[in-house]
């Protein structure tokens, strides 16, 4: 099946589980963004040393995901020193950053482009960060949101507003620079949202308190399609995403206001749900046009939403919430009828998806900032100093191994022909054994 053929495969069935795009993992969280994957006989038990096919080592700093498409694996990371706002250190713990190198060069972007096989560079394109740089998180970067890719293009947001789309041999196709075309990015903490594909549309979320809004770009091209206002105030390091639904799509944004619903094609508003929060991190997640969302911040509340409202749907399409008990940063997990959360206390809950009742609590220890994946029966739970707890799905808490790599962890891993690729501060490590 050539390139071509495979791209129009994916977007016609958009995010949708199905055998062409199966081996890809082409945006965060996945092919159907979110965070499940239909492979079988996934690695379950590795070391530092053990089952790791290579370790590809990584210049500079970043925490954004790995995607897949093919043979390549694509990633971004920050080389050079920028501002950081250590506000709030203290919470939720973990490991801070590594430090940067010297900042005498100036602070540069690079897009990794490596090989499945072996971990060896197939290309990386380099550009200068530019204007002024805003301030991060200590934990994190300018190179937090993850890549997105169609098998065409790939593309790569950074902190300061740049986005470049580079074709697959990292040939520039165009560019831009939202934060200097549009807005500053002035974000607590610093940018966090990734790009999203859905049919010729690429979605950026800029909710920044100065005043936020969504852009749809022509992938082809980097023009505007159309843009929505969201006015000031806001705050979202959530990644939109696209609800799929016989009687029309969604496109679902989280952020501190509210949760909401657009016309995927035009922006409009279609409904909203949820009371005001201070950030709004997670990305929902779906299961047969039912949303399941967590808004954020330390303990917050979280929800099951079905779609296809309009207006305030709070009273009338909210089948159940909780007020209380969500991750602060990782998004949530639907597998086989529950929906599991891992927080930044190294707690791991596991609720049932039609009612929102409690099946099981554990303390696994840890603080799990990266998004949990499952995969064949199993959850996969990626903690910041680099251990994988595995647990068996279902509806008591049993864990099949625990797997550390000695390495701070934040990205959320991804999993394509049978390997498990984990992103750390120093390397990409390959899980399992490479496809022939």
């Amino acid at each position: 099946m050539s390139a071509t053929l495979r791209t129009i495969t994916w977007l016609g069935v958009v995010f949708c589980a199905s055998p062409a795009v199966a081996e890809n993992w082409p945006q965060w969280r996945g092919p159907q963004a979110n965070g499940v994957s239909p492979e079988k006989g996934l690695p379950t038990r590795w070391s530092a040393e053990e089952n790791v096919a290579w370790k590809a080592p990584l210049e500079g700093l970043g925490t954004s995901s790995p995607v897949v498409w093919e043979d390549a694996i694509f990633l971004t990371s920050q080389i050079g020193t920028g501002p950081v706002d250590r506000r709030g250190a203290e919470f939720p713990g973990g490991l801070a950053a590594r430090e940067y190198p010297s900042d005498d060069g100036g602070v540069q972007f690079v897009v990794y482009a490596i090989h499945r096989s072996d971990g060896h560079v197939i290309w990386q394109h380099r550009f200068a960060a530019e204007g002024k740089l805003p301030a991060v998180h200590y934990k994190h970067s300018l190179a937090s949101p993850s890549c997105a890719t169609d098998g065409e293009s790939v593309y790569a947001w950074m902190g300061t507003g740049q986005l470049v789309a580079l074709d697959m041999n990292g040939k520039i196709l165009w560019k831009r620079h939202i934060g200097q075309e549009y807005a500053p990015f002035d974000i607590l903490w610093g940018h966090g949202s990734s790009p999203a594909l859905y049919e010729n549309l690429l979605y950026l979320l800029c909710d920044h308190p100065a005043g936020g809004y969504l852009l749809a770009l022509d992938k082809r091209t980097g023009k505007e399609v159309w843009k929505r206002e969201r006015g000031p105030g806001l705050r979202s390091y959530s990644t939109p995403f696209v609800l799929e639904k016989k009687d029309g799509n969604e496109l679902i944004v989280n952020s501190s206001h509210r949760l909401e619903s657009l016309n995927p094609m035009t922006g409009e508003i279609l409904w909203y749900a949820g009371e005001p929060t201070a950030l709004a991190i997670p990305m929902p997640v779906s299961y047969q046009g039912v949303l399941f969302a967590s808004r954020g911040y330390s303990s917050g509340p979280y929800a099951s939403v079905r779609g296809g409202g309009r207006g305030d749907v709070s009273g009338s399409h909210v089948r159940w919430s909780a007020p209380t008990g969500a991750p602060y940063v990782s998004s949530l997990l639907y597998y086989q009828g529950l929906v599991y959360m891992a927080n930044e206390n190294g707690i791991v809950t596991a609720v049932d998806a039609t009612t929102g009742g409690l099946v099981w609590r554990e303390r696994l220890g840890d603080v799990f900032t990266a998004s949990p994946m499952a995969a064949d029966g199993k959850i996969y739970l990626l903690g910041e100093s680099g251990e994988t707890v595995v647990l068996q799905a279902g509806r008591t808490s049993r864990i099949l191994a625990r797997n550390l790599l000695h390495e701070r962890s934040l990205a959320s891993p991804a999993v394509s022909q049978g390997q498990i690729f984990i992103r750390t501060d120093r390397h990409l490590f390959s899980i399992g054994t490479p496809p022939p």
